[in-house]
């Protein structure tokens, strides 16, 4: 079994990418950057909030601090699939994930019903103080898009991912019924992140010089939170 890394601290910066800027990064990272063991896969969430979406309303506010709560699997799961429960806090800048694995009809169970898993852990038991601690905690939305993977060649610790076909949904939040769901971005566009643990390599910022590509502030969770605020589907 592949080993699962449940802790992280690391800065993740994100970037909106056009068409072309994909297609320009994609050939000047060559020889630089491959595509990790897992390849393209389609990434399914669960994010948990409160009914006035309190956590995601506080995190737009763009505050010191913030947290989300989601359970995430690679691929759309049966019962007994891999799940990811993730706590994800973010305090100037530096981003904590705390992640447990379980089958994803025990996390269900644990984050829905509160029926406790048959792993017990520090991480768990944070998690559970969470559910405890934003009263009403509660499946709020799903969503999907399409993922690739990259890792430095050099130095597998710089990571890249790039993301596309973002799509969100608020009802038939169950992960096994399919990857469905409305567009969050109107037009085509690749979400970027890089993730590193010290500061951006000299000839990967050089490279963003050249194409013009620029550090944004994007949560792919709060841009779906809007989109279906405007369009008078979150009252």
């Amino acid at each position: 079994m592949d080993t699962v890394i449940s802790v992280f601290e690391r800065k993740e910066i994100k970037y909106i990418l056009t068409e072309q800027q994909h297609k320009e990064l994609m050939e000047e990272l060559e020889g630089r950057m491959r595509p990790d063991k897992y390849g393209l896969t389609t990434i399914c969430n669960i994010y948990f909030d409160t009914h006035s979406f309190q956590l995601i309303r506080e995190s737009i506010e763009k505050p010191k601090y913030k947290e989300k709560l989601r359970m995430r699997t690679y691929g759309v799961p049966n019962a007994s699939s891999r799940a990811f429960v993730e706590l994800k806090k973010k305090l100037c800048g530096i981003v904590y994930k705390r992640r447990e694995t379980l089958p994803y009809g025990e996390a269900m169970d644990f984050l829905i019903r509160r029926l406790r898993p048959s792993v017990w852990d520090q991480r768990l038991r944070e998690i559970d103080w969470v559910l405890d601690h934003y009263e009403g905690l509660k499946p709020a939305m799903a969503l999907f898009y399409e993922r690739t993977a990259y890792e430095n060649i050099e130095d597998p610790s710089l990571r890249m991912t790039i993301d596309s076909g973002m799509r969100y949904r608020l009802e038939d939040l169950d992960l096994s019924h399919g990857a469905y769901g409305e567009p969050i971005l109107d037009e085509e566009r690749f979400i970027l992140e890089i993730k590193i643990t010290n500061s951006m390599p000299l000839w990967l910022s050089q490279i963003f010089d050249r194409l013009k590509i620029y550090p944004t502030s994007f949560s792919k969770y709060g841009a779906a939170y809007k989109k279906a605020l405007i369009g008078g589907k979150i009252l």
